[in-house]
């Protein structure tokens, strides 16, 4: 019995966690990319998990197995009629609040049924393991480190082997096939467990041992509370590090690829998760994170520290788990709680968090949760003298708050002696889980506190992330800011201090000697001078308008209305107000929004990243010829592709040739505070109608030997290879000040 059980268990997890990148890649476009679209199916996901556990323990407790059997085997079948997996929805969501709840209904429309049937199945199975009378019965819970062995398999292979070779529809395809061949497994299982019907070893014995304990409801709520964190935390460093790299499936399921390698390490009767020197890397490791985090600044090895954490507390907050678990006649209901537990910690995380609060508070507060975890702490331990040195952390690690205050700026200084600060103070505290606990309690608040105490701080939240908009020490910048890149700024004061009126000089990206300046004016002097119609993707600032000439009709595509609201704000930002006041913002994915637009534009400047990310819906074959579609025959894009993890360069030069495009690229250095690197590309049918660009900027040659990114197939590790290893970014550098007037 075991191969069988065991290889159809494997089967049902490989394809429940397959089917999460595949369908979530598909809903991607709908929503602009944002890296919140896998947030909320993370909530999702984990949500219909608990109704397939709850469902799997009443077919175990309350029907006979003949009929349990039976019923399942229908759900299944049900399921099946609605394969192969496409897109359902209901019109195209507003970018507000509700957007949320619309893509819930968008999953559950798609792929509610199929994956709830699913994922009854590891605990259904197991349960009926326990009752078909083999020798390995009587503890069937190890057959959950298989089942977590398919999922991780499943997402390893998905970025990796997947995605890269098929096509979204075929991947639907090749799913519907194997949903087939499981079915088939879940029946013959069903059948040798009505065959093999007679009493053993296994849970049916232990249902009829009154001597064993019953579980109490302290049990029951501990397993949930257990669940909450690192399934919280999943959700948190998931969308932390997605922010900042991309939002696709490499990145998306690295992370729960760890999560679920951690139940594999755990459910077993020995592991080392319990050990001491783990939980002691689980503080130091959390303490380099709060250092880094009131940095603020992220690079891909940093995203390694963040999954290394994260990786460390899922497995200790696992193996306690697994320490106290009941015996295999409550198995579906420990399942249950657990899993209402992991819901419960991607609800916090995903859906009330950007509700809740301004900045993205909920990952130090559950990354202090993590340290409660697997360490027994009583309210005597809390006020003992092993608790001083988190006292003390506190009360020091507070009053270099009010030192902040005091001298109203946040200074490197401040910052590099609260950092040294908290390393000392771990030293003195590690050993101690009391102590441990509450440094991390203290670095967590003095990162809260200290992230907010830039002087003209304030943070706005969306669906689409959290952006902050502050000013310099010095007082002479105001920067907006997503994540960890700045999206534009403005000047307010000269180095003298005295304020700047009048018409706002363009700054970060978009100076006039900037890439994306001189591309936009090159393709301006190609046209004779001036542009009719302009399209802007992505606002930030509004920086951008400033770039606007008399007489130019120039439309703004924004997917985020709080953006907007920054961007139109005078207090805030002066560029919409003085620079282009009377031009039209439209809210909505780009690719959607300018298919409504019926006359063309000569100019479409596409800027639209969520942080250092880039939608990678946005640059594939079909997304450049919308954009074609949209241009006067002579028209041009230009687009800001920069990025500190991707070179785009190869990707766009070759999806634009599947469109009959040239590709132009061109960058410049960073310049001081006020100047940010930039690379640009220009696009356009000919050379010519690029102006000046083909004597100054790099000519990018596609590369027929890749395959073009389109909407059904994409490649993140080839951005991430082109950057380590493809041609030096000095070949595309242009100087400051470079002509681009039109040719004679």
């Amino acid at each position: 019995m075991l191969p069988l059980f065991g290889s159809v268990i494997f089967l049902s997890a490989f394809l429940l966690f397959g089917v999460q990148p595949m369908f979530t890649k598909m809903v991607l476009p709908i929503l602009g990319g944002s890296p919140s679209v896998w947030s909320i199916a993370l909530v999702f996901f984990q949500a219909l998990l608990l109704a397939g556990y709850a469902y799997a323990n009443l077919l175990v407790t309350r029907l006979r197995r003949g009929i349990a059997v039976g019923v399942h085997v229908a759900v299944l079948a049900i399921a099946m009629a609605g394969l192969p997996i496409t897109v359902t929805a209901f019109g195209n969501p507003e970018p507000s609040g509700a957007t949320a709840v619309w893509l819930l209904g968008v999953f559950a429309a798609s792929v509610g049924l199929p994956f709830f049937a699913l994922s009854a199945n590891g605990p259904l199975l197991q349960a009926w393991f326990g009752q078909v009378g083999d020798k390995q019965s009587a503890d069937p819970y190890f057959l959950y480190a298989a089942s977590n062995a398919g999922s991780f398999l499943a997402l390893l292979s998905y970025p990796l082997l997947i995605e890269p070779w098929l096509r979204l529809g075929e991947q639907s395809l090749l799913w519907a096939s194997l949903y087939a061949i499981l079915a088939c497994g879940v029946t013959i299982c069903g059948f040798f467990l009505i065959r093999r019907s007679r009493v053993s070893s296994g849970a049916v014995a232990a249902a009829d041992n009154p001597a064993e304990p019953p579980v109490r409801w302290s049990d029951r709520v501990g397993w949930m509370a257990i669940a909450l964190v690192p399934s919280g935390l999943l959700v948190a460093v998931t969308g932390h590090i997605a922010t900042d790299v991309a939002s696709a499936p490499l990145l998306w399921v690295l992370p729960l690829a760890l999560f679920l390698l951690t139940f594999i390490f755990t459910f077993r009767d020995r592991s080392f998760a319990s050990s001491a020197k783990l939980k002691a890397a689980q503080v130091w490791g959390i303490a380099f994170v709060f250092v880094m985090l009131l940095k603020g600044s992220e690079t891909l090895a940093l995203a390694g520290l963040h999954l290394g954490v994260f990786f460390i507390s899922a497995l200790i907050a696992h193996r306690t788990l697994y320490e106290r678990r009941p015996t295999a006649r409550n198995l579906t209901s420990f399942y249950v709680w657990m899993s209402a537990g992991g819901v419960i910690g991607g609800v916090f995380s995903g859906l009330l968090a950007p509700f809740l609060f301004s900045g993205v508070l909920e990952y130090p507060i559950l990354l202090v949760a993590a340290l409660f975890v697997g360490r027994r702490i009583t309210w005597r331990d809390l006020t003992s003298r092993d608790a001083y040195p988190g006292i003390v952390a506190a009360v020091l690690l507070l009053g270099c708050g009010a030192l902040i205050l005091a001298v109203d700026r946040l200074s490197e200084t401040i910052l590099f002696i609260t950092g040294v600060l908290l390393i000392v103070l771990l030293i003195i505290a590690w050993r101690k889980a009391v102590g441990a606990v509450l440094v991390g309690a203290a670095c967590a608040l003095t990162v809260t506190v200290l992230s907010d105490l830039v002087v003209g701080t304030t943070s706005y939240r969306s669906f689409f992330g959290v952006n902050k908009v502050y000013e310099s020490p010095d007082g002479q910048f105001r920067y907006i800011r997503h994540g960890s890149t700045i999206h534009g700024a403005m000047r307010l004061r000269t180095a003298e201090g005295i304020p700047v009126s009048g018409r706002p000089e363009p700054l970060t990206y978009y100076t006039p000697a900037g890439s994306n300046a001189l591309g936009i004016e090159a393709v301006r002097h190609a046209q004779g001078g001036r542009l009719k119609r302009v399209a802007a993707v992505g606002l930030g600032s509004g920086s951008i308008a400033c770039s606007i000439k008399g007489g130019e009709d120039w439309t703004f595509f924004e997917i985020d209305p709080v953006v907007s609201e920054i961007a139109t704000d005078p207090s805030l930002f002066a560029f919409m107000a003085k620079c282009a006041p009377k031009s039209r913002i439209v809210h909505g994915d780009a690719r959607l929004t300018l298919q409504k637009e019926h006359a063309p534009f000569d100019l479409i400047f596409l800027d639209a990243f969520s942080s250092d990310s880039i939608p990678a819906h946005l640059i594939t074959v079909e997304a450049i010829r919308s954009y074609v579609d949209r241009l006067s025959p002579n028209g041009a894009l230009v687009m800001h592709i920069s990025n500190r993890h991707l070179d785009l360069r190869a990707i766009i030069a070759r999806a634009a040739a599947e469109a009959g495009l040239v590709t132009y690229a061109g960058a410049t250095q960073a310049n001081g505070d006020a100047t940010g690197a930039s690379i640009t590309l220009a696009v356009g049918h000919r050379a010519e109608d690029l102006g000046d660009i083909a004597q100054t900027w790099k000519l990018i040659r596609p590369d027929y030997a890749r395959t073009p990114w389109t909407d059904d197939y994409s490649n993140i590790i080839e951005g991430i290879k082109d950057k380590w290893f493809g041609p030096a970014m000095d070949e595309v550098l242009i100087q400051p000040g470079t002509s681009v007037d039109a040719p004679n």
